[in-house]
């Protein structure tokens, strides 16, 4: 279970990951690549090149999580932009693992009283 705290941020590495690297390999990007700090607690994404696998790496206390999903027939909806790092929130990371779009428009719900 990923920890998911209003505090808790959640940074993607853009473009592709090789995801041989485990927790050493993607530690080391996570502080020098993106120059974050990898103890915060914070979330750090990294996704292959085919977009199939997503690594998710934490620190929990008293040492590193590493969390993987990899989907058989789709792919991720990874953004594809010229940044380095993005910063994203619990919801969009949320829908990042279910295959959807983190840019997607929402159209808030609607609701009316029936008497």
């Amino acid at each position: 279970m990923l920890p998911l705290s209003s505090n808790t941020k959640v940074f993607l590495a853009l473009g592709a990951t090789d995801m041989r690297k485990s927790i050493n390999g993607l530690s080391i990007i996570a502080s020098e690549q993106m120059q974050k700090d990898i103890f915060s607690g914070h979330l750090f994404v990294f996704c292959n090149r085919n977009r199939t696998i997503l690594k998710i790496l934490y620190w929990d206390k008293n040492g590193f999580c590493l969390w993987q999903k990899r989907l058989e027939k789709d792919r991720f909806k990874w953004p594809g932009t010229q940044k380095e790092v993005m910063d994203i929130g619990s919801r969009e990371l949320s829908w990042l693992i279910a295959g959807l779009n983190i840019h997607q428009a929402h159209k808030p719900l609607k609701y009316s009283a029936i008497f």
